[in-house]
């Protein structure tokens, strides 16, 4: 079904799913995750497919308040997958368990994949960007930041909640038989962590002021932190970021980590070392 071919009630009801996909985390529970967004999401589709009909109202409610979770972009597709399934289930060619079974097959593969495009890569990028602006004081990286990480966010959701609908399963086959979600995958990773290192490299710094007071003939001092750099540039840097991972996988919460910093920083100071 191609998109110019949508009905008019078609397109109505797409565009009201997808401003309400925005609200995919609302009452989110650990119970259920995600269904209770995605059945606020469906509640256009299914007033349209069984309003008129009850029972099967409150068959479909229940079928989409099973446990659900995903990355919030492909989100939007699996609503409009639904919708375009719950068509076929009022016209008796797919069942309920149907459904479900492939909302639930879809979770891992579209989180694993948009987690890897959105939230490792392109959230990085963008604040990589906008971090550098905002420390000059330009207000400009908070709109770059907007635009890049939640406008574009909204586009993609627009697009695959109407993809998800006029493609059906047959792009779900395409997809995975051609191989291009695992190289997307593998590609945003890599290109994720490409740029959590150059943010590592440019915005972590410290400051480190000991100097060694050398005795000879002439005196001196060495400068501790210049000989570290010069061997391995950034490398209390680098040091730094891996005790803070460390201590995250410890179990220590990022509150906890900024009072270590701030506390150490404060010390420090105050004896002289940074």
């Amino acid at each position: 079904m191609a998109n110019n071919n949508l009905t008019a009630q078609e397109k109505a009801t797409l565009k009201k799913m997808f401003w309400l996909s925005h609200l995919v985390f609302i009452s989110f529970s650990m119970v259920k995750m995600e269904a209770n967004g995605f059945t606020m999401t469906m509640e256009p589709a299914l007033e349209e497919l069984y309003g008129d009909d009850p029972e099967e109202m409150k068959e479909a409610v229940l079928r989409h308040q099973s446990f659900f979770n995903t990355h919030a972009v492909p989100f939007s597709f699996v609503a409009g997958l639904a919708y375009a399934m719950e068509r076929q289930h009022k016209e008796g060619k797919v069942d309920g368990m149907t459904i479900e079974n492939i909302k639930a097959a879809l979770m891992g593969p579209t989180a694993g994949m948009f987690d890897s495009l959105f939230f490792n890569c392109i959230r990085v990028i963008a604040a990589g960007i906008s971090i550098g602006l905002c420390s000059q004081g330009n207000f400009l990286g908070t709109i770059i930041f907007i635009l890049l990480y939640g406008v574009t966010q909204s586009i993609v959701k627009w697009l695959l909640i109407n993809a998800g609908y006029t493609l059906g399963t047959s792009f779900i086959d395409q997809v995975f038989n051609s191989g291009l979600i695992q190289v997307l995958t593998k590609c945003a990773s890599v290109l994720g962590l490409m740029m959590v290192g150059a943010m590592t490299a440019q915005m972590v710094s410290v400051p480190l002021n000991l100097v060694i007071n050398t005795t000879g003939a002439e005196g001196g001092e060495v400068v501790i932190a210049d000989v570290l750099n010069s061997v391995f540039p950034g490398l209390l840097g680098v040091c730094a970021l891996f005790l803070m991972v460390y201590l995250i996988k410890k179990g220590w919460t990022p509150t906890k980590l900024i009072l270590l910093i701030f506390a150490f920083a404060l010390v420090g100071a105050a004896i002289g070392l940074f």
